[in-house]
């Protein structure tokens, strides 16, 4: 708090519609939609739902027009949204072994069983301007081939059966999984823990421990075995059901 702005209330008041008009901007333009910015911003979105752990778009697209695209603020408000949701259940691991694969590449195979993919990439752009993208021109269909859904078995599990690489290890039976968003952090961290931190970390700085880490230190050299993305399905455990029960896909 600016304990040594003066005007109290009045101040704090003219500054939210301070803020509010330097969002609307031009009156002459569109106000943006929500649907726009789902549709069209959808990575945005993604990490916004990403770092603020709540799986809702229309949520995430409002608190970026709200923050005027800053993603940090956005995230914030999505978290601050979050603390007041109920806790009803804890979902089932999800098998991303199982997974609808819509890109998958390594760098350690290169006939990978089930494939390589490369989806939507930024990869073999030329990260040039696109003029037509602001004359907003048709958008061409993508192509498409019929294809017999077969199983995508993670790298790192094939590594692990060919004695390549340390399993992952199984957590001990009594163990209850943390949760970074309703307990403080107390070190040394368990990996499930470790783990929800680095998926709500900031996408800048594990962008850039990514890449400090690929390029090795000492005797070490990593390697990607793996980048994959998809939707895979969420399962919940009812009391009263002797069965999962699937709650939708992310």
């Amino acid at each position: 708090m600016y304990v040594a702005v003066k005007g109290g209330e009045a101040a704090i008041a003219n500054a939210h519609r301070l803020l509010a008009d330097r969002r609307r901007g031009d009156r002459s333009v569109p106000a943006l939609r929500l649907d726009q910015v789902v549709e069209q911003l959808a990575l945005g979105v993604d990490r916004v739902m990403s770092e603020g752990s709540l799986y809702d778009r229309e949520l995430a697209a409002l608190a970026i027009v709200q923050a005027r695209g800053d993603m940090i603020e956005a995230i914030f408000l999505i978290r601050a949204y979050r603390t007041t949701l109920p806790r009803f259940g804890y979902t089932r691991p999800a098998d991303t072994s199982a997974m609808l694969i819509e890109r998958r590449v390594s760098a350690t195979y290169k006939d990978l069983p089930g494939g390589q993919l490369l989806g939507p990439t930024f990869d073999y752009t030329h990260r040039l301007l696109d003029p037509e993208l602001a004359a907003g021109g048709d958008v061409a269909e993508p192509m498409q081939r019929a294809t017999e859904a077969e199983p995508m078995p993670r790298v790192s599990a094939i590594l692990a059966r060919e004695g390549l690489i340390e399993a992952d290890g199984n957590m001990p039976g009594e163990h209850v999984p943390g949760d970074i968003t309703r307990e403080p952090l107390q070190f040394p961290m368990a990996r499930d823990v470790r783990l929800q931190a680095l998926s709500r970390g900031d996408e800048g700085f594990l962008l850039a421990l990514g890449y400090s880490t690929q390029r090795g230190y000492a005797r070490n050299h990593p390697f990607v075995g793996e980048v994959r993305i998809g939707e895979v399905e969420l399962e919940l455990d009812v009391p009263e059901l002797p069965f999962a029960v699937p709650l939708g896909s992310i």
